[in-house]
């Protein structure tokens, strides 16, 4: 059987830059697998610089794959390859006229290289049973210098910042797995800043509530880890439970916080105070499924007995952190996971101790 040699494409070619002629067709996986390629960066054995492709993401491509599995799935975004050599634009009508029909020979091989899209060029390459088709934007390079410098070009754009990412998922379904915890993270954490009697309103600082102290990211953390293995593990997947009794149950315990540790708390920032800084937070949060799974505390009256425990221990504004032979000066923890962690064992530690103490007492 011989191998096709030459592929036929409708494109259109909008008017941009006088120096580079810029298209776009449609084709499918299969269709650009024969027409371009993707060049990995690397190093000859002299060291020198070959290609400029970062290496696969499986797991991104297996998300992107099960996702165009689904039926009603779409792909707006495109691949774009850059050509050199052996790939021309024909006219298709008048001067005025944007068609054009994209010829591309291979006969040396794919004259086109995948400057954006690899991941989702690979996981169409993968998809079995779907005739997908994408929108492909092309452009003609006469040089490699040229080639790469648009390839720098097209993917220095800045992405949106992680913070609206997360405020914006609540308001969409059928999210991958490694994106729907943190959706539910979000919508718990929307409710807690905007919803009326939530002890945290106006409190958590979002991109539509830039006022705010406690960072989004931080407290969603917060929420993750409860879901995963704390007091929230019962409305994991339930967003109706969670939004009634996981909002309500955190508002009653950081309602209970403020008042414990009211001088550490009121018009404090993270850099006057820990407690509401991301460690403090991040520790709190551990404390909080502590709490809920020793003593079965759900209201603020309940977490404020347990919290109280702690008082005359701790060092959220002042004073120094005394973890065992080390002493720490309170601003000296940073939002890292191994301050953290000390921070937490050293409150439940305290906890077990003193309720350990009371048990005795009673």
């Amino acid at each position: 059987m011989n191998k096709q040699r030459f592929f036929h494409f409708d494109a259109l070619s909008p008017v941009q830059s006088p120096k580079l002629t810029v298209f776009t067709f449609v084709a499918k996986a299969d269709e650009i697998a024969k027409i371009a390629r993707i060049e990995r960066a690397g190093r000859d054995c002299s060291g020198t610089l070959q290609g400029f492709q970062r290496p696969q993401i499986a797991g991104h491509i297996r998300e992107i794959r099960d996702y165009l599995e689904k039926p009603t799935s779409i792909l707006p975004n495109p691949i774009v390859v850059a050509f050199m050599g052996s790939a021309k634009l024909k006219r298709a009508g008048s001067a005025a006229d944007r068609r054009r029909e994209l010829i591309v020979d291979t006969k040396d091989g794919p004259p086109g290289w995948i400057v954006d899209g690899q991941q989702r060029f690979t996981a169409l390459s993968e998809l079995r049973g779907r005739d997908f088709e994408v929108l492909v934007s092309g452009f003609l390079c006469e040089t490699e210098e040229e080639l790469q410098k648009q390839f720098i070009l097209v993917n220095n754009t800045r992405p949106l910042p992680k913070a609206l990412v997360y405020e914006l998922l609540p308001k969409v379904g059928d999210l991958p797995p490694r994106m729907s915890g943190r959706s539910q993270a979000a919508l718990v954490t929307e409710a807690l800043n905007y919803r009326a009697g939530s002890s945290l309103k106006g409190l958590i600082k979002q991109q539509t509530n830039p006022k705010g102290s406690i960072r989004d990211t931080v407290l969603q953390r917060v929420i993750m880890n409860s879901l995963s293995d704390g007091a929230l593990r019962l409305y994991a997947g339930e967003d109706q439970m969670l939004l009634k009794h996981g909002v309500n149950l955190m508002s009653e315990y950081y309602h209970a916080v403020q008042h414990v540790f009211a001088d550490d708390w009121v018009g404090k920032t993270p850099k006057t105070s820990r407690l509401v800084h991301g460690t403090g937070i991040i520790a709190l949060g551990y404390v909080m499924d502590f709490l809920n799974g020793q003593i079965g505390a759900e209201s603020r009256d309940e977490f404020a007995r347990g919290l109280k425990l702690l008082k005359g221990r701790t060092a959220w504004s002042s004073g120094e952190w005394e973890f065992g032979s080390e002493r720490r000066r309170w601003n000296g923890l940073q939002n890292v996971p191994a301050d953290v962690r000390q921070l937490t064992l050293y409150l439940t530690q305290v906890l077990k101790r003193r309720l350990a103490g009371s048990a005795k007492a009673a």
